[in-house]
């Protein structure tokens, strides 16, 4: 059950359905393009817990390895191509691009069947203290085997 609710992680993909609510859109409908921003967060929420690194876990790790760490957006080129609409059913698509030692490089596209909504690729570094420090091992390897059965390259 946990995994449909998580979407689904398979061939180098995590696909997580969304339905658009009112809360979502602006006055005429329309899917607000910072929504689109919270659906991508929840696509690489539950792309890292499905590779096995729930936050929680993640945090409790971390806080003991990286006192005060935190995964933070360093760099986001967005596209905005259609809109969305209330009652709409979106599929976010995540696929890591680059994974290296203090940050990882992730392909997320926001489709509505074939089409091709949102497109965007994001860059999240792992930091403590205000700067950058290496991603726990654990999360580096399974981000790195998850990218190469999508067939991908990576620098770990």
């Amino acid at each position: 059950m946990t995994a449909h609710l998580d979407g689904l992680l398979g061939d180098g993909l995590h696909r997580q359905h969304v339905r658009v609510y009112y809360e979502d859109t602006d006055f005429s409908g329309v899917v607000y393009h910072a929504s689109y921003l919270r659906f991508m967060e929840r696509g690489r929420t539950n792309y890292l817990r499905l590779l096995g690194n729930d936050h929680r876990a993640l945090f409790e790790q971390a806080a003991s390895e990286a006192p005060g760490f935190a995964f933070v957006v360093r760099h986001m080129d967005i596209s905005f191509k259609k809109p969305a609409h209330m009652d709409d059913v979106l599929e976010i698509l995540t696929t890591p691009e680059v994974v290296k030692g203090a940050s990882i490089t992730l392909h997320q596209k926001v489709m509505r069947g074939d089409d091709l909504l949102v497109e965007a690729h994001v860059q999240v570094a792992f930091v403590s203290g205000g700067r950058a420090k290496p991603i726990p091992k654990p999360l580096r390897i399974a981000m790195k085997a998850d990218q190469e059965s999508g067939g991908a390259t990576a620098a770990v």
